[in-house]
This record gives C-alpha cells, structure tokens and sequence, in this order.
C-alpha cells in the first residue's frame, strides 16, 4: 500500500518501512488536480453551470548538481511557429523542452484542463539509469497565465504527486487541496527527489510561490 505523507516528510523510495521493495528502474511522477467548481445559484445548477473556465496547470522539473544548482540552461532555439524558445535541451524539463538530450527523464505531454481521473501530466525517469551528476530532481506545477486570468492554487483541489515503480506500484503520494492559504498563488514546489546513501529519498514539499512563471523560481538554482 502506498504512503501517503504530510508536508515535509521524506521517504526512501527503494524500500517502505514494511520491507516492500520497488523497482525504480523507471519511475512515474504523477501529477494531478481538479479545478473547484463555482456556485452560480439555482439557475446556474439547472442550467449545467459552476465550472470554472479552462486551468492550464503545467508540470516543470528541475535536475540540480551536487550544489543544488542548474548545470545546464539548455539553448536557444526557433519554434515552429516562429517564436524563440528559451531552456531547449536542458536540465529543465517544460512543456517547451519535455525531452531531456540524456533520454532518461521526459514529460508526457500537457493536459490543459485537469478533467478525468488519474494523472492529469506524468514526468517519468530512469532513475538507475541518471548520471550522477544530477543529485536532485525538484517537481513544480504552474498555473499558465494565472496572474492574467486570476487564476491560483486556492481555486483549486485535490491535487497531488504520487510515485510509481516500473512495475506499475504506487509507492508514495502527496495531496492537498486549495484552501485561502493560497489564494494569490500561483504555482508550486510540489516535492524533490534526492540521492542519499545510495538510495534516492522522496519528500513532500508543498511550497507555494505568487509567480505564475516558473523562470522566476528558476533564478535561485542558477550558478
């Protein structure tokens, strides 16, 4: 059975108190989350109303070295669409740059609304696999042009993070839900994955910021 932490508790993702072993040859991070519903009154319930407009919540991954810090900022590249794209082929995992060159950590694509059950955006890594360079992999979710659109974490609920083995076992998940305390906030440092005595240890963060940029939070973990 999966644990299910608090804020701030750390696990060893190898092995559970139980003596349960995981197989982290590929390991699922799992993001999800639902969008509060809003009262419009009685005619707003007879009539199919109460959903929010659309939630563009995007899952970002940082791979920081032995300093905490991001190594490599990737490139600067021309999209499709004629638009400059910044952190291509980096240690940033994003929805412009979901691919890492190493081929062993990778976004699955982005899911703009959180509707449906299960994970609404998986980052997935090989873990036995990572170079050891990288000594730490921080997870955030922003919420796209949420400061335009008033768009934040207090409107929304049931979100979490959860593990997964290669086997396909849920080995630990972290939830919350949208409450005042995040009114105004607009992304978040969900949890980190960290190597330590040979293991790598899973914790349950949970901090809030009031960007809803990530490049911003970014600026602390550049050398």
């Amino acid at each position: 059975m999966a644990i299910s932490l608090i804020k701030g508790q750390t696990i060893d993702l190898r092995k559970n108190d139980k003596g349960e072993e995981f197989d982290l040859t590929t390991v699922t991070l799992g993001l999800g989350w639902d969008v509060r519903q809003k009262s419009n009154g009685f005619l707003g319930k007879l009539f199919g109303g109460g959903q929010e407009e659309e939630y563009d919540l995007d899952a970002i991954a940082f791979l920081l070295d032995a300093n905490g810090k991001v190594a490599n900022l990737g490139r600067k590249v021309t999209a499709t669409n004629g638009r400059q794209v910044n952190l291509y082929e980096g240690d940033v995992i994003f929805f412009n740059s979901m691919n890492h060159p190493s081929g062993h950590i990778w976004l699955t694509g982005d899911n703009r609304t959180g509707a449906g059950d299960g994970d609404d955006e998986q980052i997935i890594v090989k873990l036995n696999s990572l170079d050891q360079k990288y000594q730490n992999i921080l997870f955030l979710v922003s919420i796209y042009q949420g400061k335009a659109n008033n768009q934040h974490f207090g409107m929304v609920e049931n979100a979490f993070i959860r593990a997964i083995d290669s086997k396909g076992k849920e080995i630990a998940r972290y939830s919350l839900s949208g409450d005042s305390t995040f009114n105004g906030m607009c992304s978040m440092t969900f949890a980190e994955l960290y190597r330590k005595d040979g293991s790598w240890k899973f914790r349950a963060i949970g901090e809030p910021h009031s960007t809803d940029n990530f490049v911003e939070l970014l600026k602390k973990y550049i050398k």
